[in-house]
């Protein structure tokens, strides 16, 4: 049944008919409505009640002050006139007059099927029907005739456009033909030969398609390209963020712009449905009833009631430490309000995400998730570097000889990231304390392990080695020889393609924060087999150890 009635009177009225008139009672008020539509006049408004008696020979004081315009009682009617005909269940053979169906009515006047639902909506009234079957919309005879006899002219003109001659199939047959080896796609050759031709793009469309099916050996779009495979649709997306237009797009991968745009928004809502938006919950977040209230949590950070004072960084210190230097403290105040903000905008974001249709989505819907998760990732972001100096002062305290400085400050890091996630501001704890705990335990299970797998190698000769001297480099020659080596790292990752280049980098977990990934996890990522992926990174190493050889840098065996 349909439910799109613009007057919840007439919607009633549908309800009591099919639940309480017998069936052929029921098909004499549909025709009843059909003659009422004959009559009604756009411009003019109507009592309620005078539509019910005009349909059922009652009076009806249940919206007796309800008046309709003539073009809403003209949408509501066909839409009980549908309705009331389908639960009356005729079988179209049966019926007492011939029914024509779309199809059928379309072959009659010699016009397309969308040209016969454009005329449903210009007053042609159809029921539905039983046909072989299935319900299906129909229109009898005597509805069709009294369509024609008021509409003649616009029957006429339909007819006559959708005429096509031999000659003028030929036309665009040959001219279909020369344009989709020029590389257009669909639909640039059924918009081109639409302006050339003077007919409708549909009409266009139709025929090509009909000549497609009839002569598959001379089709003009002999291969039907079927659903994109997931990698496809990814590097639509990706190539579309990189600036391709969709009408290049669509070109190359010999889609309508249409479907290029609702491949782009549906890649974009699977991405947004990944997006990690855990917080830590608070009862103030569903309390927030105005504007008012949302924009004082999502503010700038206030700031702090005392000036700051001027930090003197140590001299000798490495470029990073130095940096850490410039990223003032937070207050207590501060703090909290940063941590209020990240999480409330996780949460927001995480209820709009819960109305997302990925099938459907909204780009207005999506470009507010994507602000929210943006703005918390930069709150999250202030965070972590107001408090990277803490983690490098633990760092100092657990460093030992059997342990590099900087490694110690990448793990507590990654735990301080972690922290950020978990610490829940509304029990009025300091930061800096919940972190602490958690970088210190991270340090006391990973130091232990390391100096257990040490262990395993030492020999005789241990007390030799911690009396030789330290020939290690000092820090700023290690970190002036690791920018060296991303650098050269980037210049050979230039002789791969997109796909190489990001199966290797997830492979080895080449950007910063990454992890390595496995070859079923990299798989599962791009919609192909574990073995697909080997395939791939063995023929990309190959690449890079001759683009290595190239730039004269030393390859380990």
């Amino acid at each position: 049944m349909h439910s799109d009635y613009l007057n919840p009177a007439i919607r009633q009225l549908r309800d009591q008919q099919i639940q309480s008139v017998p069936r052929e009672q029921l098909l004499e008020r549909v025709t009843q409505a059909e003659q009422l539509l004959t009559e009604l006049e756009p411009a003019h408004t109507y009592l309620c009640g005078y539509i019910c008696w005009r349909i059922t020979s009652e009076q009806s004081n249940a919206y007796p002050d309800v008046q309709l315009t003539g073009r809403e009682a003209t949408h509501d009617l066909r839409l009980f006139v549908e309705d009331a005909s389908e639960a009356a269940n005729v079988v179209a053979d049966a019926a007492r007059e011939p029914v024509l169906t779309v199809e059928t009515l379309a072959r009659r006047f010699n016009v397309s099927t969308k040209t016969i639902l454009r005329w449903r909506q210009q007053g042609l009234i159809g029921r539905r029907f039983v046909v072989d079957g299935r319900t299906r919309i129909g229109f009898l005879e005597s509805s069709v005739n009294r369509f024609v006899e008021r509409n003649r002219q616009r029957v006429e003109r339909g007819t006559q456009f959708s005429q096509l001659s031999r000659e003028e199939r030929a036309t665009i047959i040959d001219q279909a033909h020369h344009l989709a080896r020029a590389g257009a796609c669909p639909a640039d050759v059924t918009g081109r030969l639409s302006r050339m031709m003077g007919r409708s793009p549909e009409t266009i469309r139709s025929t090509i398609r009909q000549f497609d099916r009839e002569h598959p050996e001379e089709a003009v779009f002999p291969e039907n390209p079927g659903p994109l495979q997931a990698e496809a649709k990814r590097q639509i997306y990706q190539q579309h963020q990189r600036g391709a237009s969709v009408d290049d797009l669509a070109k190359r991968f010999r889609r309508t712009r249409t479907s290029i745009y609702r491949i782009i928004a549906e890649v974009r809502a699977q991405r947004i449905m990944d997006l990690p938006l855990d917080y830590m919950p608070n009862d103030a977040f569903v309390r927030v009833r105005s504007k008012k209230m949302e924009d004082r949590i999502v503010a700038a950070m206030p700031d702090s009631p005392s000036p700051l004072k001027k930090i003197r960084v140590p001299k000798g210190l490495p470029p990073y430490l130095a940096s850490l230097y410039e990223v003032p403290l937070l207050t207590r105040e501060q703090e909290a309000h940063l941590f209020r903000k990240m999480n409330y905008l996780k949460y927001k974001a995480r209820g709009l995400r819960a109305t997302l249709d990925p099938c459907r989505p909204k780009r207005r819907v999506m470009d507010e998730i994507e602000r929210l998760c943006d703005e918390a990732v930069s709150t999250k972001n202030q965070l972590i570097r107001a408090n990277l100096r803490l983690v490098a002062s633990i760092a100092k305290r657990h460093v030992g000889p059997a342990q590099n400085f900087f490694e110690l400050v990448s793990d507590g890091n990654m735990s301080l990231m972690r922290a950020v996630e978990k610490f829940d501001y509304a029990r009025g704890n300091k930061f800096s304390t919940y972190a602490s705990w958690a970088i210190m335990k991270n340090f006391a299970r990973t130091i232990p392990d390391e100096h257990r797998q040490r262990g395993r190698f030492c020999t005789s000769q241990a007390e030799i080695f911690t009396t030789m001297e330290d020939a290690r480099t000092d820090q700023v020659e290690l970190e002036s020889s690791q920018a060296q080596r991303q650098v050269q790292v980037e210049r050979i990752l230039r002789c791969l393609d997109d796909r190489e280049r990001t199966i290797i980098v997830r492979r080895f977990g080449l950007r910063r924060g990454e992890e390595p990934l496995t070859l079923k996890q990299i798989g599962a990522e791009v919609g192909v087999t574990k073995e697909r992926i080997r395939q791939i990174e063995a023929r990309a190493m190959t690449k890079l150890r001759t683009a290595a050889e190239a730039e004269r840098i030393d390859v380990p065996g």
